[in-house]
C-alpha cells in the first residue's frame, strides 16, 4: 500500500474497529491496492531459438558517433535477444570492438574517429577531454571470428547488405572504396555479403533495420551532391531482394522504417540564429558586405531581381546574441555573371548539421558562408521528405506482404521530436544531450534510447505472433539504461 492509505487505514480503523478492512476503504471510496498475477511469457508461434539481426549502425549498437563495448552490450539486438532468451532464445554473438575509445586502426591510420563524450556541455571529442588516445582496434591485427547474429553494419545503405566483397579488405586501398571497414571485421570470407553471412547461420527469427543511410548519405552531406539519395528502383530491388532471401527458409521476423532527418538533433541542434555579435562586430561584418548589398541594388536597377528577393538576399548583421548566417542558396537567381554571388541570411526554415556547431566560432556563416556541405535548404529537405516517404512504403508494403512484424520507426521518433515520448517515468524527448534517445553525435541512440527501440519492436512482435512480452511485464525498464558514457570508460 503506499504510505497515504496506510495513514487513512489506521484512521478508520480507531473509528470503526468492528468493521473489515476492504469494507472501510470501499465505503469511503478508496481504491483498494491489488497485487495482480501477470501472466507467463509466452512466445507465441515466433520462433527465437536462432536470432540474426540485419541493418546499418542504428543495429551495430553505435553511439556517440563510434562503435565501441559499451555501446554494442546496449545494442537494441543484443537487449532484445536477451529477453528472447526468456521465451526460448539462443545464444547472441556480436563482433566486438576492442575497447571504449570507439575508433578504428589501419594498420598505423586510423580510419574512424573516437568517441564523443560530455562534462555537462556540448558534445565534445574524447581527445579534447583526457589527452591523446590511442585505440586498439587494428583491421590488421584483431579482427574477430564469426560469424556473429548481430550484422549491423554501420554506415551500409541497404544495397550493400546484398554485396558481395564489401567485407573484402583490399577493397579499403581502392578509390573508391569498395569495402567497408566494419563489415572487414566480421565477414566470414572476403567474398562474403551480410545476407549471405545472415543466412548461412538459418536464422529462426531476424531483424531488420536498413535504409536510414539510403537518405542520411544525402542529408548528412548538405545535400551537396557527393552522397546522392539512392534511387527508388535499387531501394526497392535491395529491400524486397532482403526480405524475400530471409524468409525463404521459413523465418520470422521484425522490420522497421526510417525516420525523418528533421526529427534528429543532428540536424535541429544548431539553429539558424546562433551567433552573438557585439556592435563593433556586427559594424565591421556589414562594412565587409556592402558591396554585395551594393550589387543586388543594382541587379534590381536593371530588373535582373525582384525587391522581393533583393530583401532577402540583403546581409545585414546587428548587435544581437541571435544573429543569422549568411548561406549560399544556389536555388536564388544566378548573378555570377555579374560578379554578385547566391548568398542570403539563414531562416528558420533551413536545417543544418551538427559539425558546423563547433565552427560558428572561427566565422562560419559570418566572414564566411556556408557552403552547401553545411546546410539542408527547404528543397532539399522536401526531397528527403518525398524519398523517405517512399522508401517507408516500400518497406512496411514488403514487411506486411511476408506476414512479418512491422514497427513505424518513423511515427516514434517523430513523436518523440515534437511531443515528447512517455514511458515509465520519464518523458524522452529529441534535444542534443539532455533528451535521452539520441545519443551525442544526434543520430543514433543511447542505451536508453536503444532500450526503447527494442520495446517498439517486441510489442510489434506481440501484435503479429501473439507473444506477450508486454503484457507479461517483460518490457525493458529505459530507466535501467544510461544516456551518456563517462570520458573515464576505456
Amino acid at each position: 500500500m503506499n504510505l497515504k492509505y496506510i495513514w487513512l487505514l489506521f484512521i478508520l480503523l480507531g473509528l470503526t474497529a468492528c468493521n473489515d478492512v476492504e469494507d472501510i476503504l470501499e465505503e469511503n471510496n478508496v481504491e483498494i491496492p491489488t497485487d495482480e498475477a501477470l501472466p507467463e511469457l509466452n512466445a507465441g508461434s515466433a520462433d527465437f531459438s536462432n536470432y540474426v539481426s540485419l541493418g546499418n549502425s542504428l543495429t551495430s549498437g553505435m553511439t556517440d558517433g563510434a562503435l565501441f563495448i559499451a555501446g554494442q552490450e546496449n545494442s537494441y539486438p543484443n537487449l532484445l535477444s536477451q529477453q528472447f532468451a526468456l521465451a526460448g532464445g539462443g545464444d547472441f554473438t556480436q563482433p566486438w570492438m576492442s575497447d571504449n575509445t570507439g575508433g578504428i586502426l589501419l594498420g598505423a591510420t586510423q580510419i574512424a574517429p573516437n568517441r564523443l563524450v560530455t562534462i555537462g556541455g556540448p558534445p565534445l571529442s574524447l581527445e579534447d577531454v583526457i589527452g591523446s588516445v590511442t585505440p586498439t582496434t587494428n583491421l590488421l591485427t584483431n579482427n574477430p571470428t564469426g560469424p556473429f547474429n548481430n550484422l549491423g553494419v554501420p554506415l551500409a545503405k541497404a544495397i550493400h547488405l546484398l554485396s558481395p566483397g564489401y567485407g573484402d579488405l583490399n577493397g579499403l586501398f581502392v578509390s573508391p572504396a569498395t569495402a567497408n571497414p566494419f563489415y572487414v571485421r566480421m565477414a566470414t570470407s572476403s567474398t562474403a555479403s551480410v545476407i549471405g553471412d545472415a543466412m548461412a547461420q538459418s536464422p529462426s527469427f531476424f531483424s531488420l533495420w536498413i535504409g536510414a543511410n539510403d537518405v542520411q548519405g544525402y542529408a548528412g552531406t548538405g545535400g551537396d551532391g557527393s552522397n546522392p539519395i539512392t534511387d527508388q528502383p535499387t531501394f526497392d530491388f535491395a529491400i524486397n531482394t532482403l526480405i524475400s532471401t530471409l524468409t525463404s527458409g521459413g523465418a520470422q521476423g521484425v522490420v522497421a522504417n526510417i525516420p525523418y532527418v528533421s526529427d534528429l538533433p543532428h540536424y535541429t541542434a544548431v539553429g539558424y540564429n546562433p551567433v552573438p555579435l557585439d556592435a563593433a562586430t556586427a559594424g565591421a561584418l556589414n562594412a565587409g558586405y556592402a558591396t554585395y548589398n551594393g550589387g543586388l541594388q543594382y541587379a534590381l536597377a536593371n530588373s535582373l531581381i525582384t525587391a522581393e528577393e533583393v530583401a532577402a538576399r540583403t546581409i545585414l548583421f546587428e548587435e544581437s546574441e541571435s544573429n543569422t548566417m549568411v548561406l549560399i542558396d544556389e536555388t536564388l537567381t544566378d548573378l555570377s555573371s555579374f560578379g554578385i554571388p547566391s548568398y542570403r541570411q539563414s531562416t528558420s526554415t533551413d536545417l543544418f548539421v551538427l559539425p558546423l556547431g563547433s565552427l560558428i566560432p572561427a566565422g562560419y556563416g559570418t566572414q564566411i558562408p556556408l557552403e552547401d556541405k553545411w546546410v539542408l535548404l527547404p528543397t532539399e529537405q522536401d526531397e528527403l521528405t518525398a524519398a523517405t516517404d517512399a522508401f517507408n512504403a516500400t518497406i512496411e508494403a514488403a514487411a506486411t506482404s511476408a506476414g512479418l512484424a512491422f514497427v513505424d520507426a518513423n511515427a516514434i521518433f517523430h513523436e518523440i521530436a515534437t511531443t515528447g515520448f512517455a514511458t515509465g517515468n520519464f518523458i524522452l524527448t529529441s534535444n542534443l544531450v539532455t533528451g535521452g534517445v539520441l545519443s551525442l553525435d544526434g543520430l543514433h541512440g543511447t542505451a536508453r534510447g536503444n532500450a526503447l527501440t527494442a520495446n517498439a519492436f517486441m510489442k510489434a512482435i506481440d501484435v503479429t505472433y501473439g507473444s506477450n512480452f508486454e503484457a507479461s511485464g517483460n518490457l525493458l525498464n529505459v530507466g535501467d539504461y544510461p544516456t551518456n558514457y563517462s570520458p573515464s570508460l576505456q
